[in-house]
């Protein structure tokens, strides 16, 4: 079945930089265009990046253009979020998606806080 497990989350200060992972099983990994979500407390998850399944096309939310980078590994069936520059209001659970045959996988999220 569809596995989708994130991590490298945790505490970072303002302006720090983290790098999420997401490591994929149960589908061909290569073939699909695969999504961050993010969703901070009392709000609606929210698109953060998204990537084909080339890795040569991406789109990110306006919001963090310039600071977060989608990439991929097909070799390794991972997906990537390097977030730099990071703000206290980009604390939240991030979610690694795809989706496959008309249904929406997530993964069990990884929690990002940036505090001082």
């Amino acid at each position: 079945q569809v596995q989708l497990v994130e991590s490298g989350g945790g505490l970072v200060q303002p302006g720090g930089s983290l790098r999420l992972s997401c490591a994929a099983s149960g589908f061909t990994f290569s073939m699909h265009a695969m999504s961050w979500v993010r969703q901070a407390p009392g709000k609606e998850r929210e698109l953060v990046a998204r990537i084909g399944n080339t890795g040569r096309s991406t789109n990110d939310a306006d919001s963090m253009k310039g600071r977060f980078t989608i990439s991929r590994d097909n070799a390794k069936n991972t997906l990537y979020l390097q977030m730099n520059s990071l703000k206290p209001e980009d604390t939240a659970v991030y979610y690694c998606n795809v989706v496959r045959v008309g249904y929406d996988y997530w993964g069990q999220g990884t929690q990002v806080t940036i505090s001082s």
